[in-house]
């Protein structure tokens, strides 16, 4: 098993204090691993059994406590006289009025609660109101590549072209992995996130009577293909009801905005606003979105429609994000920067591309630094190694050693 160091630590760090945990991700990114070794960390640092409850709602035997009456009424019995007591729900977004479940422990003296879920909408609507400054939340991803190395135990340069292949998603690193066996896995991980996880999502609004139902899956996953396909480009709702549109599919900008919501708030897609470097200032036109798995686009995407430095930099997103990054696609007069990564009020720039050896992309990517005033970090990472180096102060990095130094 690997130790999710980062995230583990990350809940080192907020133990006992006042607010509620809360841990995000796309289903089966390793959210119940994660609370298993934070829970064997407690055991080993002077917790004891009786203090830590913990339910999976995923679980047939919790699913009477889906009712939030029961699950507190449950949890309340198990609340510890004088010492602190670790709740862990797991899957919370399946118990609808779960939020009343979580604010009335949250009031409880000695009460530590953390909780999970695979739908961004579980903190909105009612939860976000009750719990305003009263949560923290982390957002967690599949394997990066380091950490897929080290549960694989391939050789880097293997290791890297099986995770650009098969993506991080911790089951399908583990397992004795056939093209035919992965396709099935992430198959079965996509179907899920689209039909159960969006279905949850619909109950939770049910309230919205403003809210647009998601009921057409055919739908949903035409334009989740056509974001796949446009990973690195800048969109649209306009464009995606272009494509639909030559497609032979008429539909209303209103219903693809409510389709693309729904991708995002499952944690298939992740959007990213452009910036302006020269204004220090968010743009509000032509975002991009990255999918969050490689091995979830190969899965979706035909054969014939794959990218291998729009794939790069898909990666770098996710990286970016797993260091804690604040990551925006930079604008720099009419050029681009491909990524502003920003942390604690300093920026470095990003431009991510598979091979720098031509003359003409090299001076293509080199471009936009140029126009750049501040002297901030500006990298380039490529798959080449013949043009690694620093260019008056650009660094041009292996993609790979990057990716594996930190």
């Amino acid at each position: 098993m690997v130790e999710r160091k980062e995230y583990l630590d990350w809940l080192i760090q907020w133990k006992d204090e006042n607010v509620i945990k809360v841990v995000t991700g796309i289903r089966r990114c390793g959210k119940s691993t994660l609370l298993y070794q934070f829970q064997n960390w407690l055991t080993q640092n002077g917790i004891v059994t009786e203090q830590i409850v913990s339910l999976n709602f995923e679980a047939l035997e919790y699913e009477e406590l889906q009712d939030y009456q029961k699950l507190y009424a449950y949890l309340k019995k198990r609340l510890c006289t004088d010492k602190k007591t670790y709740i862990f729900l797991d899957e919370i977004q399946k118990v609808n009025g779960f939020e009343k479940v979580v604010d009335s422990l949250y009031i409880q003296p000695d009460v530590d609660i953390y909780i999970t879920g695979s739908n961004a909408y579980m903190l909105s609507g009612d939860l976000a109101t009750l719990l305003t400054g009263r949560y923290v939340e982390i957002k967690m991803l599949p394997f990066s590549f380091k950490e897929f190395l080290e549960i694989t135990n391939l050789d880097v340069q293997n290791g890297f072209l099986e995770y650009m292949h098969v993506g991080g998603l911790p089951y399908v690193a583990r397992m004795n992995r056939t093209n035919e066996k992965v396709e099935t896995y992430l198959e079965g991980i996509y179907n899920t996130v689209i039909v159960k996880d969006i279905e949850e999502r619909q109950i939770r609004k049910e309230k919205d009577l403003n809210k647009r139902n998601i009921t057409d899956i055919f739908l949903l996953k035409t334009i989740a293909k056509y974001l796949a396909s446009v990973v690195g480009n800048p969109v649209s709702i306009r464009n995606i009801s272009d494509y639909l549109i030559s497609n032979g599919r008429k539909v209303s900008p209103n219903t693809v905005s409510d389709y693309v919501e729904a991708l995002i708030g499952s944690f298939i897609f992740y959007p990213v606003d452009r910036f302006d470097i020269n204004g220090k200032q968010l743009l509000k036109t032509n975002r991009k979105l990255y999918i969050v798995d490689l091995g979830l686009r190969n899965f979706i995407l035909p054969k014939n429609k794959y990218d291998l430095g729009f794939s790069f930099e898909n990666l770098v997103y996710f990286e970016l994000l797993r260091r804690g990054y604040r990551v925006m696609i930079g604008k720099v007069g009419q050029t681009e920067v491909d990524f502003v990564a920003q942390k604690q009020g300093i920026y470095t720039y990003f431009q991510v591309t598979a091979d720098m050896s031509a003359k003409e992309t090299f001076e293509r990517e080199m471009r936009p630094f140029l126009h750049i005033k501040d002297n901030y970090e500006k990298i380039i990472l490529t798959a080449d190694r013949l043009t690694i180096g620093n260019y008056n102060g650009i660094q041009v990095k292996n993609l790979m050693d990057w990716l594996l130094d930190y």
